[in-house]
Order: C-alpha cells, then sequence, then structure tokens
C-alpha cells in the first residue's frame, strides 16, 4: 500500500501563476456591486469559510459543509441588507 505522500506531484510553476491572474481578474470583477451584493457575497464567503472549518474540526464532509455555510452565510447577508434598508420588520 502506497502512502499519500508517494501519490503527490508538485504543481508547476505556470499553473500556480494561471489561478493567481485568475483568481485577481475574478476579484476585479467585483467593482461594480451594490451595497446588497457585497453584503450577500462577503458573508457568503464568511460562511463558507465556516463551514469548511467546522466540518474539518467535526470530521464531516468539507464541501457539504463548504456549500451550506456559504448559502446560510448568503441569505444571512440578504436579510441583513434588507433589515438595514428598513424593509424588513
Amino acid at each position: 500500500m502506497s502512502s499519500l505522500a508517494s501519490c503527490y506531484k508538485p504543481v508547476p510553476a505556470f499553473v500556480r501563476v494561471g489561478f493567481l491572474f485568475l483568481g485577481l481578474a475574478a476579484l476585479s470583477a467585483c467593482s461594480d456591486l451594490s451595497t446588497t451584493q457585497e453584503r450577500v457575497l462577503s458573508t457568503a464567503a464568511i460562511g463558507a469559510g465556516v463551514g469548511a472549518a467546522t466540518t474539518i474540526m467535526t470530521g464531516g464532509c468539507i464541501s457539504c459543509g463548504t456549500v451550506i455555510g456559504g448559502a446560510v452565510g448568503a441569505g444571512a447577508g440578504y436579510v441583513y441588507d434588507k433589515y438595514e434598508e428598513g424593509k424588513l420588520f
């Protein structure tokens, strides 16, 4: 039986640089967002991070925790934004 370390192959530098530029391009597309969109996006990212961290600590399905955390975060951000605008409650 082989260990996981023997299966690891280093990622070439051009692939890492490509992902870096792809990430920067994706972030630069967020410059014209409304306040609601910014709040929903940021709380979704926070929720995804918390969901991933929680499932790592508890030993659950990491991708499931990330998706659920992101969805809950996005929903919470939207509700909070509408509450701040006075359109809720």
